[in-house]
């Protein structure tokens, strides 16, 4: 499990070298899927390291919002939950302020990187994001 969780990570640093300007201000529109009409999509390594972070924040039941918006955006302070471990979707999100949509030519290597871990985990590939944590946290 560690070395799936760092290998995840290190594709997340890898992302984060890349020239794309990226400034996420954390406004949290993006983690309003009901509103935007899009929902991360995970791969299982991705869900494993996100499901690590929410046990971090010592919470062990993920929350169901009414509201549609993402399980990990806290309800009274509008912050993400998991931030550092936020899932790929969410750090090449679509927020026009923080820079709009990576173009996947761009990822597309490290959109293979997340398939293989996936295909090595026994993965079917990624999964909206509520149904693939929910499948992580079940994972002793």
């Amino acid at each position: 499990m560690k070395a799936t969780l760092a290998s995840i990570r290190t594709v997340y640093a890898d992302l984060a070298q890349r020239p794309v300007q990226r400034d996420c201000i954390r406004r949290t529109e993006c983690c309003q899927f009901k509103l935007t009409g899009k929902t991360p999509q995970l791969t299982r390594g991705e869900a494993l390291l996100a499901a690590h972070g929410f046990r971090a924040s010592g919470r062990k039941e993920l929350p169901q919002p009414t509201d549609g918006s993402c399980p990990f955006l806290q309800p009274k302070t509008q912050k993400c939950l998991i931030y550092e471990s936020r899932p790929f979707g969410c750090r090449t999100h679509f927020c026009q302020p923080a820079g709009g949509p990576m173009d996947r030519k761009d990822v597309l290597d490290l959109i293979r990187r997340l398939e293989q871990i996936d295909s090595e985990l026994g993965g079917d590939g990624p999964h909206a994001l509520t149904q693939a944590v929910s499948w992580a946290l079940e994972q002793k």
